[in-house]
């Protein structure tokens, strides 16, 4: 079983990633965008999620409408860079409950590191979207697919607003049965494990630490 990879194709989403990728986009832009492709990518992303027929009474009479069915969503950043894609997910998902996975790059190895875990209580019985702007070698998205699997989730899918080859096949091997969805996959891994042509660093940029 090999997982799909879901390449975003639209329109806005393009036009903003162009703002993203821009040099010269400062930080205030660059946050603002940031989310507005989450929430755009969460959109599509969640476009094969079941629904259940209801009833709903309107002003003039009654409607057949649906409405969300099967499992409840959880929206899980990867710290830090992934929790500028929060507030998106959230306008779209705003019943979901957010979880909090902070890893970082050995800068020699680039293994990932864990600093931090936190989820819902109850995340076992939720979706689990993986959330970080950037999929490059891979090694955080499966680590944090693995930290989920361990905490009972069956469910989960990873959103990117950027991957890398190397990456997307690391999660292939390592997780086939977790979907992979972005905005656009670039072209390689230059030696200091970062995307090419990429943004940059996109925590770094999100938060104008650099």
């Amino acid at each position: 079983m090999s997982n799909t990879v879901h390449i975003l194709d639209h329109p806005l989403i393009h036009h903003k990633l162009a703002i993203l990728r821009d040099e010269r986009t400062g930080t205030r832009e660059f946050r603002a965008v940031t989310s507005e492709i989450a929430a755009l990518m969460c959109y599509e992303a969640t476009r094969d999620m079941p629904t259940r027929e209801v009833e709903v009474k309107t002003p003039l009479g009654i409607a057949h409408c649906k409405t969300l069915a099967g499992k409840k969503v959880a929206i899980v950043p990867i710290l830090r860079a992934g929790l500028g894609m929060v507030d998106g997910m959230l306008s779209m998902l705003p019943s979901a409950k957010v979880g909090h996975i902070g890893l970082y790059r050995d800068p020699d190895t680039f293994a990932p590191v864990e600093y931090y875990c936190k989820m819902p209580p109850d995340i076992s019985e939720r979706e689990a979207i993986i959330i970080d702007p950037m999929l490059a070698t891979g090694g955080s998205a499966s680590a944090a697919a693995q930290f989920l699997k361990g905490y009972g989730c069956r469910h989960i899918r990873m959103m990117n607003i950027l991957a890398a080859p190397e990456g997307i096949e690391r999660m292939q091997r390592e997780h086939p049965d977790v979907d992979i969805y972005v905005a656009a996959v670039d072209e390689r891994l230059n030696e200091h494990g970062y995307i090419v042509p990429g943004l940059g660093d996109a925590g770094d940029r999100i938060f104008g630490t650099k």
